[in-house]
């Protein structure tokens, strides 16, 4: 576990490990990963060295949205495992130090919700339904306004097509099987509070707050002024997210989850450019919020510093540091998005690096660590929502991890069951990234990431990092990214095309070996140590 700054709370330095669990292990052999899973998996977790986990929706769902469609907040769904078994995992977790962090859903619900089904029972006017955003369409029979859905169409579904008295429809920002909440209803509010309650009065080390800039909607929930499709994070129409009143919830929040001993961490997912981002890591709002900034770049070094430096602003501006992270279950995998093949693996491998050697938390998603690349799934065998209503597919980075090489075993996904077919195909050639093959490579993705973290735990020991350190962004020429924190610490990634003359200093770890001493190879990255003045 990392070593935080004296004084400090362990998740400002921490590195987290998000765990997929459909993708994760399969401990019952249905080819769906599991709580079972999970739990015998635990101690790869712990050989990493990472400080905890965050685990994905497990709730009780249809799985529509492969969890984030949640019918009971408070439920483990019995895809995954029973009450007891998520005990177990986090009675395990615990007991290998480490940390574990669990998903909220407080934007939206499962259409299978008691509460939704209450609502559209008791027809319109009724209270029921002022949980919910329902409207009356215009007369010419189109929704109520022109939002349109992040997984495609409009935002609007008729909550009975085929009723002459009941026009009204609901509103959902991502499928239909998800009505929005409406938070302008203080019920709402409350009745998270007491979901949030449950979860920390249970003993988890915080929780991830999905989707927490879109609480909230524009009152009267008016036409979009520039007609645009609701997408990128729902961040190309502010009228139905970012609004101000969203952050008197996260002050709420924060004051119950200040209130345990030890205090909890609350992290958002906060898709806004940075000085929107940071604006909701405040002292008195959420601890952490995704730099989701980062997520959206290209292997392109004046970008990179433009954003770090935007970052870097946002921080001094707010006080919070910016949360790491390259990849999760929503976005192509970097070996992928970095150009693919032998160059993308290789800056795969070095953007490993940058994201553990920035300032302030990071967080990696399941197989960044192995360096897999995002995965082909046949058309026929995709299940994510976004591709029926015309969006892309999300599974290509949800395909069930490889533990094995043996094929035929489905890769040691599935545990108890090696001819289990996988809820996800896995493609030809997945065993070559498997966990068991880079455990004993030295010169693996994984192995680089091991002794990241432990060189990574020791400069927090020693005081070279620092929890509260800025971070200073410029590129040299050949391409060369410099990133710059305090005490002499220098992040190197030569993000051109031929190898870059390294500044002075001790280099500490390369993501490869060096071909000469003092050079940089293209997509290499380095942690260099600078004598201090």
């Amino acid at each position: 576990m990392a070593a935080a700054t004296a004084g400090e709370p362990w998740w400002k330095t921490a590195v987290i490990y998000e765990v997929y669990p459909r993708s994760f292990a399969d401990g019952n052999g249905d080819g769906v990963g599991d709580l079972p899973g999970l739990l015998a998996r635990l101690p790869y977790l712990a050989s990493l060295g990472v400080d905890g986990f965050w685990l994905t929706p497990f709730q009780t769902s249809p799985q529509v949205d492969q969890g984030y469609d949640v019918s009971d907040y408070r439920g483990v769904d019995p895809l995954f495992g029973t009450p007891a078994d998520f005990d177990a995992v986090l009675d395990r977790a615990h007991g290998l130090g480490l940390r574990v962090l669990v998903d909220v859903v407080p934007n939206h619900c499962s259409v299978e919700h008691p509460l939704f089904r209450q609502a559209l029972a008791a027809g319109p006017g009724s209270n029921e339904r002022e949980l919910f955003h329902f409207a009356e369409g215009h007369t010419d029979g189109s929704p109520p306004n022109n939002w349109q859905s992040v997984f495609g169409g409009p935002a609007w579904t008729r909550a009975d097509p085929e009723s002459t008295t009941d026009t009204q429809w609901y509103l959902h920002l991502f499928s239909p099987a998800q009505p929005d909440w409406n938070w302008r209803n203080p019920a709402v509010g409350d009745y998270f509070f007491e979901v949030l309650r449950f979860w920390l009065d249970k003993g988890v080390d915080g929780l991830r707050i999905d989707v927490a800039h879109a609480l909230f909607k524009a009152e009267g929930l008016p036409d979009s002024s520039t007609g645009t499709p609701v997408v990128d994070g729902l961040r190309s129409n502010r009228q139905v997210s970012d609004q101000e009143e969203v952050h008197a919830v996260y002050r709420r929040w924060r004051t119950l989850a200040d209130s345990y001993s030890p205090p909890r961490v609350l992290v958002g997912e906060v898709n806004l450019d940075p000085h929107r981002a940071a604006r909701y890591t405040r002292p008195d709002e959420l601890h952490q919020a995704f730099a989701f900034a980062f997520v959206r770049l290209g292997w392109d070094p004046v970008a990179w510093a433009v954003v770090g430096a935007e970052l870097e602003a946002a921080r001094k501006a707010h006080g919070a540091a910016p949360t790491w992270a390259l990849e999760n279950h929503d976005v192509v995998r970097t070996a992928t998005r970095f150009g693919g093949g032998g160059r993308g693996a290789a800056r795969a491998r070095a953007a490993l690096l940058i994201v553990l050697g920035l300032p302030g938390g990071a967080y990696i998603y399941q197989g960044q660590e192995l360096g897999l690349p995002e995965a082909e799934v046949p058309p026929a065998a995709r299940r994510d929502p976004m591709v029926a209503r015309g969006g892309i597919s999300r599974d290509g980075a949800r395909v069930p991890l490889p533990w094995t090489v043996d094929a035929a075993s489905a890769h040691g996904f599935s545990m108890t069951d090696p001819a289990a077919e996988p809820w996800l195909p896995q493609p030809p050639g997945w065993g070559q990234g498997a966990i068991e093959a880079q455990r004993n490579d030295p010169a693996s993705p994984q192995q680089l990431v091991v002794r990241a973290l432990e060189l990574r735990r020791r400069l927090l020991a020693e005081g070279v990092l620092d929890a509260g350190d800025g971070a200073s962004w410029h590129v040299d020429d050949g391409g060369l990214l410099l990133c710059e924190r305090g005490h002499g610490f220098l992040l190197a990634v030569a993000m051109g095309e031929g190898p870059v003359r390294l500044p002075a200093g001790t280099v500490l770890i390369t993501a490869v070996p060096q071909a000469a001493e003092g050079w940089l190879e293209p997509d290499n990255a380095a942690w260099l140590l600078r004598a201090r003045s």
